[in-house]
């Protein structure tokens, strides 16, 4: 089976895996997006620990087991911040004593918002399924328009020093294309918040681009070139979600404006 087969199907897989469970939401979603955060926090720290470290240095994942487990009992999402805040600071902390520097701290709170963000959208209620899959619409658009349209134009590259395979084209034709997902699925839905939910959906392209380059600068950065072969054919869960956990913060950062940090979907979607 060549790579590229072997993608296809993996990824078709994980596609109907992960809409499967968007669609059922509640706890099976909770416990998907726990998943998500200890697969990235694994990935994040094979990439980044100092080899010298690596069977001594569990602080930062017994601080990240805590948080795995609060997330997936429940907590309200300002507990889980606080608790959050308090495992980044105490994991920088003695990071600093330990001379390992801020990327242990830095994994933790780009681990556990990950999993928060898409907890807290999801929900178990018809405003966090709309939410997440107006999110998976904007991202997953966006990130495959931007690879076609970037290999079909080409063009001047967008970050040459991060990922040389980025095109300025490739970057606009998704973002176009990510704001169109975004508006459709919005009368779709049929809530009214038309104006809002395009301004969300383009911020949302450009932020999961700007997930997507900070992911690529991270691995460069420790010379990886995938964060880890846990998905056949396509690396890391990393490489798949770097764009849309940061698409899904933000999307909530929105949503807790418009409504309250418990249920940010139903500022969006609940109307």
């Amino acid at each position: 089976m060549s790579n590229l087969q072997l993608r296809i199907i993996s990824g078709l897989v994980l596609a109907v895996a992960v809409l499967t469970l968007t669609w059922i939401g509640g706890l099976p979603f909770r416990l998907f997006a726990v998943l998500i955060a200890g697969a990235v926090f694994y990935e994040w720290t094979r990439m980044t620990r100092p080899a010298h470290l690596r069977s001594m240095w569990l602080m930062p994942e017994a601080c990240m087991a805590i948080l795995l487990i609060a997330l997936g009992f429940g907590v309200s999402a300002g507990s889980f911040l606080l608790l959050a805040l308090a495992a980044t600071v105490i994991v920088a902390a003695l990071g600093f004593v330990r001379g390992s520097g801020s990327w242990e701290a830095a994994g933790v709170a780009y681990a556990s918002l990950s999993g928060f963000a898409l907890a807290f959208l999801r929900g178990d209620d018809q405003a966090g399924l709309l939410a997440i899959l107006f999110l998976f619409a904007v991202v997953w658009t966006t990130d495959t328009l931007a690879y076609f349209v970037g290999r079909s134009l080409g063009g001047p590259k967008l970050a040459p020093a991060i990922s040389p395979g980025k095109t300025w084209s490739g970057a606009v034709g998704g973002t176009v294309a990510g704001l169109a997902a975004g508006v459709i699925v919005s009368f779709l839905a049929g809530t009214g918040n038309h104006l809002l939910l395009g301004l969300a959906a383009l911020l949302l392209s450009v932020v999961s681009q700007i997930g997507d380059l900070f992911e690529s600068w991270v691995k460069r950065r420790h010379g990886c070139k995938d964060s880890s072969q846990l998905i056949p054919g396509h690396g890391g869960v990393m490489d798949r979600v770097d764009g849309l956990v940061v698409a899904a913060l933000a999307l909530y950062v929105i949503g807790s404006v418009a409504a309250s940090a418990d249920n940010p979907a139903q500022g969006l979607f609940g109307g």
